[in-house]
């Protein structure tokens, strides 16, 4: 039996290690049911239970899950698409999966194994620097595939190329001189005797009322 500070307390009857355990207000767990004899431990249950599902919950999240993707090929695959799917197997590998690169054959397309045997070996050239041939070229049926796995170097100077272009500060930007505020042009001189205007337009002048016009009239 162990105490709750990891002293060792000898081997104990059950009554005996739960009335201990009773006296720290703990609980006697079994943390070895293989050993002989049996090993506990006074600890808090509880506490155990949500310590040790941490702990799975971190080592699930270090695993790495790597997937395996087929592409596949025709003896008479077109070069446009040929390259997409060659692209397509390298930008795979660099996220650490592995491809299995297959090319089908129809018909009596089959006696012509050595057409798609020189297409996987194109492909392994071409990806070399990428890719490591993990299983060479095997027939199975109509089937020819081979499957690739990323190169551990490449794969590695990848990753440590993006943590350090994620951790690169950011320059911060030149700050942009204030645009200066365009001059008004001045307003043009008045002469004496015009009249007022608005915004560089004359003003309309109100037309004199019939009473002015009779008080200024010329008497007879």
């Amino acid at each position: 039996m162990i105490g709750p500070e990891g002293e060792q307390l000898g081997v104990l009857t059950l009554d005996t290690a739960l009335a201990k355990a009773a006296e720290f207000g703990l609980d006697l767990v079994e943390v070895s049911p293989m050993a002989k004899p049996p090993v506990c431990k006074i600890m808090d249950y509880g506490k155990f239970k949500y310590e040790t599902k941490k702990k799975a919950n971190e080592a699930k999240k270090k695993q790495t899950i790597v997937k395996l993707k087929e592409v596949k090929f025709r003896p008479k695959t077109e070069e446009h698409d040929y390259g997409f799917k060659v692209k397509a197997i390298r930008e795979f590998l660099a996220e650490g999966n592995k491809a299995r690169v297959t090319v089908m054959f129809r018909g009596r397309e089959i006696t012509h194994r050595d057409i798609g045997q020189a297409i996987l070996s194109r492909i392994s050239v071409e990806l070399k620097e990428v890719a490591v041939v993990e299983q060479t070229a095997r027939l199975e049926g109509r089937l020819l595939f081979m499957i690739l796995a990323p190169n551990p170097r490449w794969l590695q100077s990848q990753r440590s190329q993006q943590a350090a272009s994620g951790s690169a500060p950011q320059q911060p930007a030149a700050p942009r001189p204030a645009a200066a505020a365009a001059p008004r042009p001045p307003a043009p001189a008045r002469p004496s005797g015009a009249p007022p205007t608005q915004n560089g337009t004359p003003r309309a002048q109100a037309a004199p009322s019939p009473a002015a016009q009779r008080a200024e009239a010329p008497k007879s």
